[in-house]
């Protein structure tokens, strides 16, 4: 396998999970700095994830237009810019304003990479490029706690964006030297009825439920908003069964094993958008610990992640996408809940080994679905998959930061008083059990679900199984 591209391709991914992970770990300095609180700055962690949701659905579509190649340049370029603008920003709507751009960056960055690399890895290889792939973006989580910690309390916030900026030039530097060509495909109009339709549904539905749970806006225009969204993902529905090509291809749930890799994905990282944001604040605000102490404490989940990755295709090997899936995702949400039980007096060794567990856990988790995605899914629809996998991918994440804001938000409500670690220790338990409620989609898979990627069975009965052919480039 050639694991030039997926490294290549995993530039954007460390940008991303880098900038995620340092913002969660200076919120509290940030907040300070431009006059608003730790709970009101999830509106521009959500903005982000918002911008994403809207514009994720149209990547693939950009991909064959005007090359995938072009267009990941591209990403990298606003991503840029918008960083840049966030390390400006005096206020929180202008932060938010800057994490928006950001976000129009992100969505054509990553769904675009992964079709790059699907595009180009024959299917029994999928699993261990996938792997490759987000080995490099984990370093964003390793990296980002302790640096953006560190440079948060020694120097300024700021610097934690203007890191991306020799990261991303690098990044599109090497896409042009080294990822193949693609040239523009010839395909349909944009639908684009399905866009704007689309986009109201994922960026209601998200900014809706924050703002409900945010101080900063009146909570009625959360609901309306939340509204709006759904009906304008109602319209899309009926939209989308007339529509003669569709921006997102909803028939594609009709395949079991797509609709158990995204639905039960999708589920289980409502949990996991949670965590990044609850951590560092629970660590900070809970235990009074500085933005430094805290991303020293939080990184080592990425090391357990990081060391997942160089045994994970055995492991699906061995024992199969249904098993790994059922088993990890009950496993991975007990890793959750289990942080509902840190207390100042509980020993660091102890947090960090839960915490090094739980990475692993995870990491093989997001591996297996995002493998599984593409198990039973033609080269030739490879560009209407990952769009739709890539939107409920950030719509949950963007739903786990918005549920674990309103679940402190609702606790602090009742007890009257400003935000204690018993209100943290809630919201873990919450979002953990959210996250368990995946396997009851993994369950559904037949046994040999994915076998084709995983290659589980083909030692014992190496007949069955039919050649694998190369997604066409």
């Amino acid at each position: 396998m050639n694991r030039t591209i997926p490294l290549i391709l995993a530039v954007a991914l460390f940008m991303e999970n880098m900038d995620s992970t340092v913002i969660a770990t200076s919120l509290p300095a940030i907040a300070i700095d431009i006059n608003t609180s730790p709970i009101a700055l999830k509106l521009a962690l959500t903005a982000y994830l918002v911008s994403l949701a809207i514009f994720i659905p149209i990547s693939g579509w950009m991909a064959d237009r005007f090359g995938a190649k072009n267009v990941f340049r591209t990403a990298i370029a606003v991503f840029i810019a918008g960083s840049i603008a966030c390390a400006f920003s005096g206020s929180l709507p202008a932060f938010v304003v800057s994490r928006f751009l950001q976000g129009i960056g992100g969505a054509m960055m990553t769904p675009v990479g992964r079709l790059v690399l699907v595009r180009a890895t024959p299917k029994s290889d999928l699993v261990a490029a996938m792997s490759w792939l987000t080995v490099p973006a984990l370093v964003g989580p390793l990296v980002g706690p302790p640096v953006g910690g560190f440079i948060t309390t020694y120097f300024s916030w700021h610097w934690i964006f203007l890191i991306n900026v020799p990261i991303g030039l690098i990044g599109i530097w090497l896409a042009t030297r080294f990822l193949p060509k693609n040239e523009p495909m010839q395909n349909p109009p944009l639908d684009f009825i399905g866009f704007v339709l689309s986009g109201l549904a994922a960026s209601g539905v998200v900014f809706g439920l924050s703002v409900v749970s945010l101080p900063y806006l009146p909570p009625a225009i959360g609901v309306i908003t939340v509204t709006v969204g759904l009906l304008s993902g109602a319209l899309y529905l009926l939209h989308a069964r007339h529509a003669k090509n569709p921006l997102l291809a909803l028939d594609l749930f009709r395949n079991q094993v797509f609709r158990s890799s995204v639905l039960g994905g999708g589920l289980f990282r409502i949990g996991i958008g949670a965590v990044p944001f609850l951590l560092p604040l629970m660590f900070q605000i809970g235990f009074g610990l500085t933005p430094f102490q805290s991303g020293m404490i939080t990184f080592v989940s990425a090391i357990g992640a990081i060391g997942m990755k160089f045994v994970t295709a055995l492991i699906f090997r061995v024992v199969g996408f249904r098993r790994v899936l059922v088993i990890g995702s009950l496993i991975a949400a007990a890793s959750i809940a289990v942080n509902g039980l840190f207390t100042p007096d509980t020993p660091y060794l102890l947090m960090l080994a839960v915490l090094l567990v739980g990475g692993f856990i995870r990491s093989m988790f997001f591996t297996g679905i995002n493998a599984l995605a593409y198990a039973e899914i033609s080269a030739a629809d490879t560009s209407k998959a990952t769009p739709i996998a890539a939107v409920f991918q950030q719509l949950s994440i963007a739903l786990g930061v918005a549920v674990a804001g309103g679940i402190l938000e609702i606790s602090t409500s009742l007890h009257g008083r400003s935000l204690t670690l018993g209100d943290f220790h809630t919201a873990f338990f919450i979002v953990a059990v959210i996250s368990a409620a995946a396997c009851l989609s993994f369950m559904r898979l037949a046994p040999d679900a994915g076998n084709a990627v995983s290659g589980h069975g083909r030692l014992t009965a190496p007949k069955t199984l039919e050649p694998v052919t190369p997604p066409r480039q």
